[in-house]
């Protein structure tokens, strides 16, 4: 069964039944007047124009299509679309201002379409549309599937790169590939005169792949007597000239810098191709090294295994952010930005087409000798495949010239069976070192990292000398990959020898050494100059070093400021790839400053660029910070399930920090239940020393939580000491609220009046160190602990403190808690104030809380009072925080008390300004 379509009058279609079936589907939307909106995206050649055309044919309606303007330029293309729509020039100018003004484009388009019965609007080659057009049919399509539908449809296609804007109730098809039987009919359909000979059929079937596109421009070149057999074809039949003719226009199109990052990719694939046959794979072909290359009957790449990828991984450690500098890093980045889609797997990296990477391939296919490139070469790659290896050990020209047959036909299995050990011999040391810094930035991203420290400090060996920059890049993405795998040993193998490190990038290596090995004086001489120079440029790698060395020295709020211009930059210079890595590093630094709002938020926009870009170990580092974030909301679904996402990927590739982060939200989440068994027992692997215990750069921050948590579950003992190893390392001073909660750990642990002193000094230090949250905590746990020795009136304080901060911060958990405690004293935590809070107010602070209990706002009472709002807000949360009370909603009722109690004096009455 082909699955072909022959409608009369329309263009015939092969196993697009799904893609059909939507069609229909918007079509019956449009008829009973709910409009919608279908996106249609694919690889050049695969046929969206068709389906198009063929929607167009079908549809009962009125249909319209148009494609992207010759002279492009502001609104043209929204011109050529209401020259389509509108009866007359008049009214097409008219729809072109509405469009323009507050209605917008789908106020224009309804207007238009009001006199018919249903209106499909088909849209071709979205990617091609000018800016201003694309951003007007988003608005309108937004729209559509909002508060606008009407009897308006819209069918959308664009190339595969091109991302669509969201929009509610969209629907989204991807074309692919043809099968066999499909493949078979449509080669029929070109040969209507007389079928091909049976081997003749067979082979363009084979090297087409199912690309219904590259199957007729291979069918188009060939002559009746090639077709019939009598006269061979060409070697292969899907050469350069068939893949110009179907991926030229896409490939012109790109800037100059684009086409470069291409042709760089695909040239290390060519040195990935010999490095399989090496190292033995068997038919693995792109799997085993490489970028691209592989062909229409290799090694099979489906659309459906598309992701967004590029340059490397990154934690939210010190590593360093070396992606994306330069070639190849920086290639594969550049294709990120560009859009064009990577695939992975099995620690390797290709074209999501490989049909594009040959296209890119067959740019860059001119003759090197001696690192010199020939006229009319790739434009701009540093250094390709030589044509003739090295006298010694050069793989023999018969087999080098087998391979690349096999691999210009696309048969990557065969190449890399055929390529023998001495054709990676053949290749220079610069072509195998970046073939090694590729295979490492994909494993680095969605692999094994500990396979990518391998691979990338392979690559750092063989750049040394050669590619300074890219060797260097090389040794911090591998303790970059060591870190996520909390391997110090392989942290330090990665730093060490790195000549090629000058300036401040020599400081961070020196610095992060040196903090490893317990140097601190050394690591903070190095670390400083490196947070004082803020990596010093606006290279966002460079800010991104910076930054981790902040957070290194425990300046959270350095860390946070530089995290945050590397975002900024990232963005300006469209930096797709590093994106996530930046987000991640930024919501690290927040969640270490105690503002888990700021860091969800963070990693939220960090997780969805992660997963776009197919970075999924930066998605899992993502979803760990998630899930603390929401133990800290007591919101334990969403801990189960960002928690879970995390711990499934850093299982599988080895990310210990992220799986600590984690197990660390879990047993938060277990111990606001009430299971502090639970909780501790989950806690003790993560305090524990050595390899089998949890990430050396966390097990520190996690103490103060495994305490509280080890105290209530009745294991004092590894408690204290757990407490005695933290009261050692806070005073290294390299992290700022420590201190604090070592005074708070002593407190928890000590008896009689010695609790209160190590409490009361817990509040004192936490006043200097700036982390609201810890102190809120501290503040709960002395109110609990001045409640249960039956001292109410001196619980209510620090208790409202606390609940005050904890919902200033949204965190509903720890706020119930608070509470909870402060209504086991008596006291108000949302209802009547208690008496004694009232006195306490003072007569300012009673002015003001009656005049906002009457009605007035801030800047009313500013007025009033010649005060600033500034410091009547000021004033107004030191009231909520004595009384107790949540907002100023619950004012009239306090201030009513007063009256009747007559606990206030009437004097101290303000009426409402203006009254």
């Amino acid at each position: 069964m082909s699955g072909a379509t022959h409608p009369a009058g329309g263009p015939r279609l092969y196993d697009r039944a799904a893609e059909l079936a939507a069609v229909a589907r918007l079509s019956a939307r449009v008829a009973s007047g709910r409009g919608g909106v279908l996106f249609v995206t694919g690889n050049p050649g695969e046929g969206r124009t068709a389906l198009l055309r063929r929607a167009a044919h079908d549809f009962p309606g009125t249909a319209h299509r148009v494609g992207a303007p010759h002279h492009r330029g502001p609104w043209s293309a929204a011109r050529a679309l209401f020259a389509e729509l509108a009866p007359t020039p008049a009214a097409g100018r008219r729809a072109l201002r509405l469009a323009r003004g507050e209605g917008g484009l789908a106020r224009a388009v309804a207007a238009l379409a009001v006199e018919r019965e249903a209106v499909l609007i088909c849209v071709d080659d979205l990617h091609l549309w000018d800016a201003h057009s694309r951003a007007a049919l988003a608005a309108a399509w937004q729209e559509t599937g909002t508060r606008r539908p009407g009897r308006v449809g819209w069918l959308v296609s664009a190339a595969r790169h091109h991302r669509f804007p969201e929009v509610p109730g969209a629907e989204t098809v991807r074309l692919g590939r043809l099968t066999v039987p499909g493949a078979r009919a449509l080669l029929g359909d070109l040969c209507p005169e007389a079928a091909p000979a049976p081997p003749v059929g067979e082979r363009l079937l084979d090297e087409a792949a199912g690309h219904p596109g590259v199957l007729a421009a291979a069918v188009r070149r060939l002559t009746a007597p090639q077709l019939a057999g009598v006269v061979p074809l060409p070697r292969p039949a899907v050469d350069d000239s068939v893949l110009a003719e179907v991926y030229g226009g896409l490939l012109e199109r790109l800037p100059a810098a684009s086409r470069r990052r291409l042709a760089t990719v695909a040239v290390v694939a060519l040195a990935g191709r010999a490095g399989a046959g090496a190292d033995g794979a068997n038919g693995a072909g792109t799997a085993a090294y490489g970028i691209g290359g592989g062909g229409g009957g290799g090694g099979g790449s489906t659309p459906g295994e598309a992701a967004r990828g590029g340059g490397g991984s990154g934690r939210s450690t010190p590593g360093g952010a070396a992606r994306g500098a330069r070639a190849p890093a920086g290639a594969l980045e550049g294709l990120v930005a560009d859009g064009l889609l990577l695939r992975r797997g099995g620690g390797a990296v290709g074209f999501e087409d490989p049909f594009l990477g040959r296209a890119a391939l067959a740019a860059a296919r001119q003759p090197w000798r001696g690192g010199t490139r020939a006229p009319g070469g790739s434009g701009g790659v540093a250094e390709a495949v030589p044509v003739d290896g090295p006298a010694s050990g050069a793989a023999p020209a018969a087999d080098r010239r087998t391979a690349g047959a096999a691999l210009a036909r696309g048969e990557g299995h065969r190449a890399d069976r055929l390529g023998p050990p001495a054709a990676v011999r053949a290749l220079s040391p610069l072509a195998r070192g970046r073939a090694q810094l590729v295979r490492g930035l994909a494993a680095l991203a969605g692999g094994p990292v500990m396979d990518a420290h391998e691979a990338l400090l392979q690559a750092a060996e063989l750049l040394r000398g050669r590619a300074p920059v890219e060797a260097s890049d090389a040794r911090f993405l591998a303790m970059e990959a060591a870190w996520a795998g909390g391997d110090i040993e392989a942290c330090l193998a990665a730093l060490g020898g790195g000549e090629d490190v000058r300036g401040l990038e020599r400081d961070f290596a020196d610095g992060l050494r040196a903090a490893l090995t317990v140097r601190l004086d050394d690591a903070r001489t190095a670390l400083v100059r490196v947070v004082a120079g803020d990596g010093g440029a606006d290279d966002p790698r460079l800010l991104l070093r910076a930054g981790a060395a902040a957070l290194v020295l425990g300046d959270t709020a350095a860390a946070a400021r530089i995290h945050a211009r590397a975002l900024v930059r990232a963005r300006a210079e469209h930096r797709t790839a590093l994106l996530p890595h930046a987000l991640e590093q930024l919501a690290y630094a927040e969640l270490r400053a105690g503002r888990y709002g700021r860091a969800a938020l963070a990693a939220r926009e960090g997780l969805r660029s992660a997963e776009s870009t197919g970075q999924h170990n930066v998605a899992a580092h993502q979803h760990a910070v998630l899930a603390l974030a929401a133990s800290v909301k007591g919101d334990g679904s969403a801990v189960a399930e960002h928690a879970g996402r995390a711990l499934a990927t850093a299982g599988a590739h080895g990310l210990v920090q992220a799986a600590t982060l984690a197990e660390w939200a879990l047993a938060r989440a277990e111990r606001g239940r009430g299971l502090a068994a639970q909780a501790a027992a989950r806690l003790v692997p993560l305090v524990r020393p050595g390899p089998r215990g949890g990430h050396f750069a966390l097990r520190m921050l996690v103490v103060p939580c495994f305490v509280e948590t080890a105290v209530a579950a009745g294991r004092e003992a590894e408690a204290r000491d757990a407490a005695e190893e933290y009261a050692a390392w806070a005073a290294l001073g390299v992290d700022g609220p420590a201190p604090a909660q070592s005074a708070r750990c002593r407190a928890l642990l000590a008896e009689g009046e010695a609790s209160a002193y190590w409490f009361r000094e817990a509040v004192r230090r936490h006043d200097s160190c700036g982390n609201d949250f810890e102190r809120a905590r501290t503040l709960l746990a002395y109110g609990t602990w001045l409640r249960r020795r039956r001292r109410p009136g001196d619980a209510r304080g620090p208790l409202r403190d606390a609940l005050v901060t904890f919902e200033r911060a949204a965190a509903e958990g720890w706020a119930e808690h608070a509470r909870s405690e402060l209504r086991a004293t008596g006291g108000a935590s949302g209802g009547a104030a208690d008496p004694a809070a009232l006195r306490e107010l003072t007569p300012q602070q009673q002015r003001i809380a009656r005049l906002v209990a009457g009605g007035a706002t801030n800047q009313e009472v500013a007025d009033h009072l010649s005060l600033s709002p500034r410091t009547v807000d000021h004033h107004l949360r030191g009231v909520f925080a004595r009384l107790g009370i949540r907002s100023r909603v619950e004012l009239p009722a306090v201030v009513d008390g007063w009256d009747a109690d007559g606990v206030v004096p009437a004097a101290a009455a303000a009426r409402r300004p203006g009254r």
